[in-house]
């Protein structure tokens, strides 16, 4: 903590809790000292008006990046809209922050902001956001336009960005000196794969062509250009990208997001290679220009490739120790003529080493080599496990730094310098790499006689697959990437270059703490600052500790890794096998089944964990780009679980949902997270086109654009969080999105039953469901799982629309209820249920609405003595090893990850709501 930094751990844990901010210390110091603290002191809380706390997630500080963006809640009614922040550190120096709303409360104040800071965070720890005109930036982003060019000034660094052609980035120069220039986006597609060993070596090479570039932030202290095109070659344009180029005030840096979509044809269009390409001018001598390759892990002991062009150490005649040490460090090395002759005057027969490749095809190995120029041969540099993807080409004059984030997590991936020993150097970071076999996006199977309705319900019976000729597509799929650039006015210091490489590993991300989250009521309330202070809190703290790292552990364990893979998670175990059942149909990954992602945000935002933010932001970046469809005409729908991403046909609302994204958006104001949800305002049109329950209606039914047959639980949860979040952002379609939550709030309110109807007719032009003229009872245990829960509470607390808070307040009461209960208040029971455990925190939520303590017992009863894990659960690891399994590791029989949403959100929200009557 800032300020008092050489005080025993202990001692600030007492400080902590004495001061009240014990919620607060998990994110300064990590999830036991939180744990310490807050059973001393669990309920401290801020007031209102009182100024924010804000922290690193990790250890660092600021480092080597250009600067962070963050998000902060306040409390309805705090801030009116256009109110100014400053930012000060602990010790009280003022840091120039730029502000921005991302969302507002119904009355029209200020319930999200988004901050940006740059060079002026560096070296502090900790800060204060409060209410006040922000310090004037010493060195303030400078952003001009012409018709054919963005530029954008960081003080340090200069950037020509072009709004057409094939380079997205001109030049970028520091001072008078171009660091790196002709900036462009390279793709090899294969025309097919032979299926064989040998493979097919044909490609051809499509290069980035600009539609359109546009400035969506000009400073003070942070820019952002974002380019949009397609992948040109001749007549032919595909695969769309859309780029984001971030700057900020006094850096020599700058970040790129990378965003491609495929609209390929799967069996046609194969993906070799698929990168970002920088040319950069070598001005020095051979001996002075010098390559820095990062290998495995991380600051301070970084491992790296450090090397020159024309390397003078370990020769047979040794130029001086101090030209040698000077050329390891990257200095300027004495003029030869200094040197001992007998190196002097056969430097012509030192080579120069122009190419080098690190290539790493697996999450598990990569290798390094080298060679002196093309027509020549490669000699390996060495190899290793997991490289961190960072890179630098230049000389004493300057060069460029280059890195590639989650470089082994998102394999293959690939990294070239080539012409280092000519007047132009090119580097090339490919997030796809050119060595590993090309992309195959095709289905895994042949359909195996599935052709009509029936058939395809039998294989839904026997692997769990929903499939459906045509239907496992990858048209539309998207995955975004984070890059990392550097100008560097002379060869970075071994130190800066750690400092460089970690910040491409682990960007730097300020957040606020959970105390400060949790008072501004925020997604519905549901939760609240870790709690150990008696025996039965912490019992289920530990509970939920062991789940989120079992799943961290599985990751590593079962190599959930890979290009378009990593972050999402495998659905369901096979004990025979002791592994994940990642062939089997539907129990493969799991897509967001049952809300794994809500389950570990809303762990994040009672405890502060990066552990947990890291592994949420993963599944994030996956699950709303990967399992989901943005062009075509599924786009707006997500993809139910299976063997691949995109392989079930059932497309649907639930996957696709903005209640999963918003979390993300918020805390970090992303712009693409919010391009994702901002894509989906109008996906109600999306129910013209494909009927979510075609194969199991039995009534004639045709899509009607004006009686459109829509879920009061999986549907509208996920049409209801996009027209939710466009409100609170005051989007473009914002008028559009109020309108349509509350007419649709309204209409669900006047069925006869309310919620438990199910389902109702919608008319797409005047966004209402007919209300129906006869009472039905259509409750599904999938109904409220996949959002409901959160959106409702959301609504309620952003609505006055007593007659929808009472019909969903039924639905909570009455699910859990027994069966007569259930007869006896709508005509009849709800039929056969499951997922209690999961909808214990329904009882809960009716409990603290009610103040009805019959409720909040019944909560707790269904919570610990349902279904999902009970008391009796085994919370145990089982060691694994060969032959009985492919790599050492453990498992728990018990743990699936349906039960594991769903126990994780109840234990979460139940302790929010009624955790002051829990049981024991």
């Amino acid at each position: 903590m800032s300020g008092i930094p050489h005080l025993p751990r202990r001692s600030l844990l007492r400080m902590a809790a004495a001061a009240g901010v014990a919620s607060q210390v998990g994110w300064v110091l990590g999830p036991e000292a939180a744990q310490a603290a807050q059973a001393a002191n669990p309920g401290a809380v801020s007031t209102a008006d009182d100024p924010v706390t804000i922290g690193w997630l990790e250890d660092g500080g600021l480092g080597a990046a250009a600067g962070s963006t963050f998000g902060v809640p306040w409390p309805k009614g705090t801030h009116a809209a256009g109110t100014e922040f400053q930012l000060a550190t602990a010790d009280g120096k003022d840091v120039p922050v730029q502000t921005w709303p991302t969302a507002y409360w119904p009355d029209g104040t200020l319930k999200w902001t988004a901050h940006a800071v740059g060079a002026g965070a560096a070296g502090a720890e900790k800060f204060t956001l409060a209410k006040g005109a922000p310090a004037a930036a010493e060195q303030k982003i400078a952003v001009s336009e012409t018709s054919s060019r963005i530029t954008v000034d960081t003080g340090v660094i200069k950037a020509v960005i072009r709004k057409d052609g094939e380079q997205l980035v001109e030049t970028v120069t520091r001072g008078s000196t171009t660091i790196a220039r002709n900036g462009r986006l390279v793709l090899h597609r294969q025309d097919a794969v032979e299926d064989n060993d040998e493979g097919n070596a044909k490609w051809k090479r499509f290069d980035g062509d600009i539609g359109g570039a546009t400035v969506e932030q000009d400073g003070p202290v942070r820019a952002v250009v974002r380019i949009d095109g397609k992948h040109r070659r001749g007549s032919r344009s595909w695969l769309p990208f859309s780029v984001r180029l971030y700057f900020y005030a006094g850096a020599e840096s700058f970040r790129m997001v990378h965003t491609i979509t495929f609209d390929g044809d799967e069996n046609e269009d194969f993906i070799r290679g698929l990168g970002v390409r920088f040319s950069v001018p070598m001005r020095d001598e051979m001996y002075d220009r010098h390559i820095r390759i990062a290998g495995e892990g991380s600051a301070p002991t970084t491992g790296f490739l450090t090397e020159a062009v024309k390397g003078i150490t370990g020769l047979r005649r040794d130029p001086g120790a101090a030209v040698r040490t000077a050329q390891v460090k990257g200095e300027k090395l004495p003029d030869p003529s200094t040197w001992d002759q007998r190196v002097t005057t056969r430097l012509q027969y030192i080579p120069t080493w122009g190419d080098y490749t690190l290539s790493q095809l697996s999450a598990d190995g990569f290798t390094l080599r080298k060679r002196t120029e093309a027509g020549h041969g490669w000699i390996t540099a060495g190899g290793g496990g997991r490289a961190n993807g960072f890179g630098y080409v230049g000389g004493v004059s300057g060069g460029l730094s280059f890195g590639l984030r989650d470089f082994w997590h998102k394999h293959p991936a690939q990294l070239d310098i080539r012409g280092a020993a000519s007047d132009e150097a090119e580097v090339t970071l490919w997030l796809w790499s050119p060595e590993a076999q090309p992309m195959d996006l095709r289905f895994y199977h042949d359909g195996m006689g599935q052709d009509t309705y029936p058939e395809q319900l039998e294989g839904l019976n026997i692997t769990y697959e929903d499939y459906e000729p045509g239907f496992g597509t990858p048209y539309g799929i998207a995955r975004t990437s984070e890059l990392m650039f550097w100008a560097n006015d002379k060869t970075p210091s071994a130190a800066t270059l750690v400092d460089q490489a970690e910040a491409v590993r682990v960007p730097p991300q300020l957040a606020a703490g959970p105390a400060d989250l949790a008072k501004a009521g925020v997604f519905g309330g549901l939760f609240a600052p870790v709690d150990r202070s008696t025996a039965a809190k912490a019992k289920i703290e530990d509970q939920l500790d062991f789940l989120f790292t079992y799943y961290k552990d599985q990751v590593e364990q079962r190599r959930w890794y890979g290009f378009w893979d990593y972050g999402d998670i495998m659905h369901t175990y096979d004990s025979d096998r002791h592994q994940w059942r990642y062939d089997i149909g539907g129990y493969a990954w799991d897509n967001s089944e049952l809300s794994p992602d809500l389950w570990l945000w809303y762990a994040y935002l009672r405890s502060g964990r990066s552990d947990i933010f890291r592994f949420a932001e993963a599944m994030t970046r996956h699950t709303g780009e990967v399992d989901v469809y943005h062009l075509g005409k599924w786009a707006g729908l997500g993809t139910r679980h299976g063997v691949q991403h995109y392989g079930c046909s059932a497309k649907q609302q639930r996957i696709s949902t903005a209640v999963y994204r918003r979390q993300y958006y918020f805390l970090t104001a992303d712009e693409r997270v919010g391009d994702l949800m901002h894509a989906l305002v109008d996906s109600d049109e999306t129910f013209l086109g494909l009927d979510p329950i075609r194969k199991i209606r039995t009534e004639p039914y045709t899509p009607d654009r004006h009686a459109l047959s829509i879920g009061f639980g999986t549907d509208w949860s996920g049409l209801a969080a996009a027209w939710l979040t466009e409100w609170e952002r005051r989007g473009p379609k914002a008028d559009k999105a109020e309108a349509r939550l509350r007419s649709t709030m309204e209409t669900i309110a006047a069925q006869p039953n309310g919620f438990v109807q199910g389902t109702g007719l919608y008319d797409l032009d005047t966004g209402r469901f007919a209300v129906a003229e006869k009472p039905a009872v259509g409750v599904s245990h999938l109904s409220a799982m996949f959002g409901l829960v959160e959106m409702c509470a959301e609504l309620i607390g952003l609505i006055d629309l007593p007659a929808f808070k009472e019909a969903w307040l039924d639905y909570c009461r009455y699910f859990n209820a027994t069966k007569a209960e259930q007869a006896a208040r709508y005509g009849a029971n709800f039929g056969t249920l499951l997922l209690f455990q999961g909808h214990s925190r329904l009882d809960a939520y009716a409990a603290a609405q009610l103040k009805d303590d019959k409720l909040t017992a019944r909560a707790w009863t269904k919570f610990y003595r349902s279904d999902g894990y009970t008391e009796a659960s085994n919370w145990e690891k089982a060691k694994l090893e060969g032959p009985a399994v492919l790599v050492p590791g453990y498992e728990n029989l018990k743990v699936n990850t349906n039960e594991t949403a769903l126990f994780g959100l109840a234990a979460i929200q139940n302790l929010a709501l009624v955790g002051d009557k829990i049981p024991g």
